[in-house]
């Protein structure tokens, strides 16, 4: 693809975002995002408990530190810290169907959003796109939760590598790369199989990496400015919590749509004249 086409998808993007709804299904999707993330978040810390690593809780929090901002981590630490000592093994079983059920529904929403974004209506049957959110659910979930073991175990595969090899030096951007790159993967994953158009794997990676670097770049932002603005909590208290999340898991969805936008216009670009809309989608390959 030539340089131009990444310049027209771009301009088409921002030019098209109205159209798309892009805001409203990326509050949507926010929406979902909570419903899902704290089952989620019981779920994962009743499997941490079970795991036999020193000071795990310190760990998990350390690296859910770096992509959520400081104003969140207070009640998420109590959630996850409540859930780890208690070490019901109940937990697994309630955390499991909860996000089964909240985690569908919003990958139903995401169906929608991703079809709208590639400019196609959804043909499928209802159980067809049920049970496909059904698999993303178990894909998506089990990719997050490889990289999360991947950055939990860092330390002791980083002392055996020195210990080994001599190369201890490089686990750390070893474990964030693979981190990193089972979170691109997971987009690609929802790009590729989510929206009803028929195209490759490999041309969802431009969307992907546009979706994982705008996420990072946004988190690291969004940190940086509740954490410099000292009067924010003071003025809001605790709503201020609920806001900030509110506003990281927006741009979440939104950094997503994006990426899916993206590949949309990148694939008509490269085939050459764009088609009318009620046509555009099915001839994308």
């Amino acid at each position: 693809m030539r340089l131009l086409h990444f310049k027209n998808a771009a301009f088409n993007v921002v030019r098209d975002m109205e159209k798309n709804h892009t805001m409203a299904f990326a509050a949507a999707l926010s929406y979902y995002f909570v419903l899902a993330l704290f089952p989620f978040l019981i779920f994962l810390s009743a499997v941490v408990a079970h795991l036999p690593l020193p000071n795990v809780l310190r760990q998990v929090m350390g690296l859910i530190a770096r992509v959520v901002p400081a104003a969140n981590m207070v009640p998420l630490r109590n959630l996850m810290k409540d859930t780890i000592l208690s070490r019901h093994g109940r937990l697994l079983t309630v955390g499991i169907l909860f996000i089964l059920w909240s985690a569908s529904s919003g990958f139903m929403a995401l169906i929608e959003a991703l079809n709208t974004a590639y400019h196609v209506s959804e043909t499928r049957r209802y159980w067809k796109t049920r049970s496909l959110a059904l698999g993303l659910t178990f894909s998506v979930g089990f990719l997050l939760v490889v990289a999360l073991v991947l950055l939990l175990v860092g330390p002791s595969l980083s002392a055996w590598l020195t210990e080994t090899f001599g190369m201890g030096i490089l686990w750390p951007y070893v474990r964030w790369a693979v981190a990193v790159g089972c979170t691109i993967v997971a987009v690609e994953l929802l790009y590729f199989v989510v929206p009803n158009v028929k195209h490759s794997f490999v041309s969802t990676l431009p969307g992907a990496l546009i979706a994982v670097g705008g996420w990072i770049g946004l988190s690291y932002l969004l940190g940086i400015y509740f954490q410099d603005l000292s009067a924010f909590s003071k003025g809001y208290g605790s709503l201020g919590v609920a806001l900030a999340f509110s506003i990281w898991l927006y741009w979440t969805g939104f950094a997503i749509l994006i990426g899916a936008q993206f590949n949309s216009e990148l694939l008509r670009e490269a085939d050459g004249a764009l088609m009318p809309e009620a046509k555009r989608g099915a001839n994308l390959q």
